[in-house]
């Protein structure tokens, strides 16, 4: 019945001459490009949805009295932005001119290496959200007079005019997001490229699989 698909590709890695196996380099090249370009597709839009995310946050925040929160918020957008542009950069970088499983091999690692630097500073930004917000509110001055308001008609533990218990709930949150931010980083961005990286998995692996 002649050879199997798999023995076919076994076969071509060591063979150029079989005529088939140009025809299947050739195609796990289309999907191999075709991952990796929709990725760098998405990951620009992502990056220029954060740039203008930022500019819409500012002013609005102006406008509802919560200036602190925006220009922090500002900041933190736009430095995520640049820390991810330059791991974009290196990626172009990448040699195209190897063949299929090599420039897989060489975005996978890539992968790897921008989410471990992404993941180690989600543990901050994540507390520094939550702070922002925080301090957001805090000096905001509609808030302050709800804060007021809400102390005076309670009992509530103060030193120094701050309401001890709510700073240390405040710290256990903050603790627990840097605790878990690595895990939250990672869940968000299988949310929004899970599809692209499971892909991506799975061609890595057959190629791996046909080598063998």
């Amino acid at each position: 019945m002649g050879k199997s698909i798999e023995s076919i590709w076994k076969q071509g890695f060591l063979e150029d001459s079989v005529m088939v196996v140009p025809k299947l380099n050739n195609l796990y090249d289309q999907k191999s490009i075709h991952i990796i370009d929709k990725f760098k597709r998405m990951f620009k839009i992502n990056l220029n949805a954060l740039v203008i995310f930022s500019f819409v946050v500012l002013p609005i925040s102006f406008f509802m009295k919560i200036p602190v929160m925006g220009i922090l918020m500002f900041i933190l957008l736009n430095v995520i932005v640049l820390i991810n542009r330059r791991l974009l950069k290196s990626l172009n970088n990448i040699d195209k001119n190897v063949n299929c499983y090599e420039y897989l091999k060489s975005f996978d690692n890539w992968m790897k290496e921008q989410i471990s630097i992404n993941k180690k500073m989600y543990q901050y930004i994540y507390p520094y959200i939550f702070l922002t917000m925080v301090f957001g509110f805090w000096f905001s001055e509609p808030f302050r007079e709800a804060l007021n308001k809400i102390l005076g008609d309670h009992q509530v533990f103060l030193v120094y005019g701050i309401p001890v218990f709510w700073v240390l709930g405040i710290l256990l949150i903050v603790i627990l997001l840097a605790v878990f931010g690595g895990r939250l980083y990672k869940l968000d961005l299988y949310l929004v490229y899970g599809r692209v990286l499971r892909k991506l998995e799975e061609l890595v692996i057959d190629m791996e699989d046909l080598r063998t």
